[in-house]
């Protein structure tokens, strides 16, 4: 992906003394800290017989290799080679990628990727907003995992009383094409009988609700009540390979003063839904790979769009054109 940022780590989990390994898309590569405190991130394996960097550690702020002590700087060239003495070390350079802290989280990208800024939590952090973080392991790719994040009709079915109940209930929703990805708006969609409805949102007015997929890698689910109450689920994904992919989603809510004692009851909901996807996606890949495509109705509101822009993405097509919107009418 030449636009893709991976979210490797919260900064809090890299320290001055200890490399930290990272796999992405089938690769693997290490994180640390130079001298002046830097992230930094390599290919984790030496350039001379191949050991992982990972097992080594970070000395003086740059790191060294468990098997024969040769020493890398944070750009990936070669600093000392110890059985050399005070020899100048041979012209050497591992890959490096270029790396950014932002929002108390490492990101990490290709030195030669066209990415600009990585992408923004919103509300996170802000005043009045209370939020919490998830971090996860998903046996899926990164295109199943944003399609599940913002699919509405599996809710009725996976989170039945948690989050959804089937009422088959008719939702009108509007579909429209982004500069950035697509989203969905829903109106007039049922909250009965569902335990997040029944202790976090109010029981009359109206609630927006608008599911957001952002190219490449990211999904926002936003609600809206007419007393104030929001709640903001962004998720970011990152491949671990193919078919695996880690997820770290922020949950940022404003509820008042209550925002903190809200807290105590919402994280562990949150994280037993999110073990539900987790659990269904695993089934799904136990399943092995299919003989024929995946069928997709009118139904499927913005999988199309997620996979077309990834493709498209990957294989250097130009992006689906925004401006465009459809309306359909589910059943939940």
């Amino acid at each position: 992906m030449p636009t893709t940022w991976y979210l490797v780590c919260p900064s809090r989990q890299l320290s001055a003394n200890q490399p930290l390994p990272f796999r992405v898309e089938g690769e693997r590569w290490v994180a640390f800290r130079d001298e002046q405190g830097q992230a930094r991130m390599v290919e984790d394996r030496c350039a001379h017989r191949f050991a992982p960097l990972s097992a080594g550690k970070v000395v003086g702020g740059q790191i060294e290799c468990p098997y024969h002590g040769w020493r890398y700087r944070g750009d990936g060239e070669l600093a000392c080679v110890p059985a050399l003495g005070p020899q100048t070390p041979p012209a050497c350079r591992v890959t490096s990628m270029r790396v950014l802290e932002q929002q108390g989280f490492v990101w990490a990208t290709p030195e030669l990727s066209s990415a600009g800024a990585p992408p923004w939590f919103r509300h996170y952090g802000e005043a009045g907003w209370t939020s919490f973080v998830m971090h996860s392991t998903f046996q899926a790719s990164v295109e199943a995992c944003l399609e599940n994040f913002l699919d509405c009709p599996h809710a009725t079915f996976v989170h039945r009383y948690w989050f959804r109940a089937p009422t088959a209930q008719p939702v009108r929703c509007v579909v429209r094409s982004l500069a950035d990805g697509a989203e969905a708006e829903y109106f007039e969609e049922p909250r009965k009988q569902s335990a997040v409805w029944t202790l976090l949102a109010p029981a009359k007015g109206e609630m927006r609700h608008i599911d957001r997929f952002i190219a490449p890698a990211t999904s926002q689910v936003e609600y809206h009540f007419p007393n104030g109450l929001s709640y903001l689920i962004t998720s970011h994904c990152t491949p671990l390979d193919a078919d695996e992919t880690a997820v770290t989603t922020v949950i940022s809510f404003r509820f008042a003063r209550l925002g903190p004692l809200v807290r105590l009851f919402f994280q562990p909901l949150a994280r037993h839904i999110l073990q539900q996807d987790i659990t269904m996606l695993a089934q799904v890949a136990q399943t092995g790979r299919p003989r024929q495509p995946a069928l997709t109705t009118e139904a499927d509101l913005l999988g199309p769009a997620i996979w077309r822009w990834r493709a498209a993405l990957r294989e250097g097509r130009p992006t689906p054109p925004a401006g465009e919107e459809k309306q359909v009418v589910i059943y939940l």
